[in-house]
């Protein structure tokens, strides 16, 4: 009896000895020179061909997250490119790495807030663009509950930004002009109306979750978002390496922390404050 070989079925890229496909189009005729790469991935996350609007609110969001200096996933990718220079891979995953809940997983922490707390409503939510008491109630209640969960509201405060991320009004305005202003982010902007009041402290809505906040109205499911983040500070990585390159500075990272460092008993107290961000 012959039997009948394996399929996997994908609708991402095939390919044979002459073609590829990729997303159902030619890749060489049909994708190559007319799709971005913003355009693409966003394409390939969401299975079809997004709007014009939809990609520019999404690039926008990767240039946010690029890069945002000598953060600790840039001086790892730095400090593993020092330690193994030939293994290029090595020093970006390193980077990559360290994108959790301080730094980048902000973006995919932000939407689960945010879709978990719309979920809740027994009715959908008012138009994002009206009824600004209805938003501030509803971020009153998301925040008292999470204040109940022994939890910290994600996307609030920023340990360089402390007065505002510039980050966040920029991509609230380019959402807004582009329609693509959603109940995420009319909720994300009244926890930062409502927060000061709640919390007893101001604090700024920062980049990252109004990133997380503007993807999940583009209708990206929150648990994909971590990626997008980690697609995003890929580039802002290579260009970290790139200019280790060009103008080292890892091994004076390393000499100055080695340089200074000093014995102290196990149980002495801890001195250091770790911001989020």
């Amino acid at each position: 009896m012959t039997e009948t070989p394996q399929q996997y079925p994908t609708s991402l890229g095939t390919s044979n000895a002459s073609t590829i496909t990729l997303l159902g189009h030619d890749l060489s005729t049909e994708l190559l020179g007319q799709v971005g790469f913003g355009e693409l991935a966003l394409w390939l996350i969401r299975q079809q061909r997004p709007e014009p609007a939809d990609v520019r609110v999404f690039e926008a969001v990767l240039v946010a997250l690029a890069d945002h200096g000598f953060t600790p996933t840039a001086i790892s990718a730095r400090l593993t490119y020092l330690s193994a220079p030939e293994s290029l891979q090595s020093a970006i995953a390193a980077g990559l790495l360290g994108g959790g809940s301080r730094f980048l997983g902000v973006t995919e922490d932000t939407a689960r807030f945010l879709t978990a707390t719309l979920a809740e409503l027994d009715a959908p939510p008012p138009e994002a663009e009206g009824a600004p008491d209805h938003w501030d109630a509803l971020a009153h209640t998301a925040i008292r509950n999470r204040r109940a969960e022994g939890a910290l509201v994600p996307g609030l405060g920023h340990p360089v930004h402390r007065q505002q991320d510039p980050r966040t009004p920029a991509l609230i305005r380019l959402a807004r002009e582009h329609d693509r202003y959603g109940p995420h982010l009319a909720l994300f902007e009244a926890i930062g109306r409502v927060a000061p009041e709640a919390l007893g402290k101001p604090l700024p809505l920062n980049g990252a979750g109004v990133c997380g906040a503007a993807l999940a109205d583009l209708g990206l499911p929150a648990e994909l978002l971590r990626g997008v983040a980690l697609l995003a500070r890929t580039a802002g990585l290579l260009g970290h390496i790139a200019e280790e390159r060009r103008r080292p500075i890892a091994n004076q990272i390393y000499r100055a922390v080695d340089g200074h460092a000093y014995y102290v008993a196990p149980d002495a107290p801890a001195t250091h404050d770790y911001g989020s961000g």
